[in-house]
C-alpha cells in the first residue's frame, strides 16, 4: 500500500515538474517573439511566423491567429493520428496563446536597433526554449502537427516538411513588406533556431562512458546502480604491470551525472583509475528510444 502511494506521488511530482520546466521554455520562446522578433518585423518560422506575417498584413494579435491555426491543426490530427494526439501539446498551444497575448503589446520597439541582432537574439533564446519544452517531450504543434500527418502517409521526412515549410513562411513577408532584408534576416532566425535547439537537445542528452579501476569497485557499483538509477557492467581485468586480477566498473552515464560520481568515487577511494570518453549516441533504457 505504502509502495503504491509512493509511487503514485513521484508520479504526480514527476508531471508537475515536467509542466512547470515546459512552461518556462514556452515562456522563453514567447518572449523571443515579442522582445526581439516582432517589434523588429521579422518573420521567423512556424505557426507563430504565420501568425507573425498576418500581424505585420493586418494588425491582427499573434495570439488570435496562433490559436486558431492551431485550434484546427489538432483537430486535424486528431481525425488522423487518433483521439490521444499529445496533450502536451494542446497544453503548449495554450500556453503560448495566452503569453502572446499578454506580452505582445509590452513593447512596440526592439530591444536592440540592430535587425541582424534581434534576429540572433530571438533566433537564440526561441531555439533554447523550444530546446526545453522537447526535452519534457512537449511540442509546440504548428509545423510539426503537418509533418506528423504527412509522414503517417508518404515517405517525407518530418525534418524536411518542416523546413520546406518554414521556408515557405519566412519568404511570404516579402509580400508584406517588399523587402529582401527582411527576407534574409527571417532566414538567419530559422538557422539560429535550429543551431541553438539542437545544440541545448545535445548538450542536455550527452552521454559519458566510465571505466572506474579500484579495490573498492563494490562500493562504486552500488553508488551508481542504487543511487543514479544507472546500469553498472563488472569487467575482468588484469595488470599487466602488477599481474594482479581486477574488477572494472562500466557505466554509461549522462554528462551531467559525472561530477556526483567523481566526488563519490574521491571519498570511496582516491587512488581509483578513471577512463571517460563522450559517446555519440546511447539506446536502450534509461536513454533514447531506438527509433527505426
Amino acid at each position: 500500500m505504502f509502495t503504491k502511494l509512493f509511487a503514485t506521488h513521484r508520479n504526480l511530482m514527476k508531471i508537475i515538474q515536467d509542466y512547470g520546466i515546459m512552461t518556462f521554455g514556452l515562456f522563453l520562446f514567447s518572449m523571443a517573439w515579442t522582445m526581439f522578433v516582432i517589434p523588429a518585423e521579422i518573420a521567423g518560422g512556424g505557426i507563430s511566423g504565420v501568425a507573425a506575417v498576418v500581424f505585420y498584413a493586418t494588425k491582427i494579435p499573434v495570439s488570435l491567429t496562433y490559436f486558431a491555426i492551431n485550434i484546427v491543426l489538432v483537430l486535424i490530427a486528431i481525425k488522423f493520428l487518433g483521439a490521444n494526439f499529445g496533450v502536451k501539446t494542446i497544453y503548449s498551444i495554450v500556453v503560448v496563446s495566452t503569453f502572446f497575448g499578454l506580452f505582445q503589446d509590452v513593447l512596440s520597439e526592439p530591444l536592440v536597433d540592430d535587425m541582424f541582432l534581434s534576429a540572433v537574439l530571438g533566433g537564440m533564446i526561441s531555439g533554447v526554449g523550444l530546446g526545453i519544452v522537447f526535452s519534457r517531450g512537449g511540442s509546440t504543434g504548428g509545423t510539426d502537427i503537418i509533418a506528423m500527418i504527412v509522414n503517417k502517409y508518404r515517405n517525407v521526412s518530418p525534418g524536411r516538411v518542416i523546413m520546406l515549410c518554414d521556408v515557405v513562411i519566412i519568404a511570404s513577408v516579402y509580400f508584406v513588406f517588399q523587402s529582401v532584408e527582411k527576407l534574409v534576416y527571417g532566414y538567419v532566425m530559422m538557422w539560429v533556431v535550429s543551431y541553438a535547439l539542437d545544440s541545448f537537445l545535445s548538450g542536455a542528452n550527452r552521454s559519458a562512458q566510465m571505466f572506474i579501476m579500484s579495490t573498492e569497485y563494490e562500493q562504486i557499483a552500488e553508488y551508481i546502480g542504487k543511487d543514479l538509477y544507472r546500469g553498472v557492467t563488472l569487467l575482468d581485468g588484469s595488470g599487466w604491470y602488477s599481474k594482479k586480477e581486477t574488477k572494472i566498473v562500466m557505466s554509461v552515464v549522462r554528462k551531467k551525472e559525472t561530477g556526483a560520481i567523481f566526488r563519490k568515487i574521491k571519498q570511496i577511494d582516491p587512488d581509483a583509475f578513471i577512463s571517460m570518453g563522450s559517446v555519440m549516441g546511447v539506446y536502450g533504457q534509461g536513454f533514447d528510444k531506438l527509433k527505426l
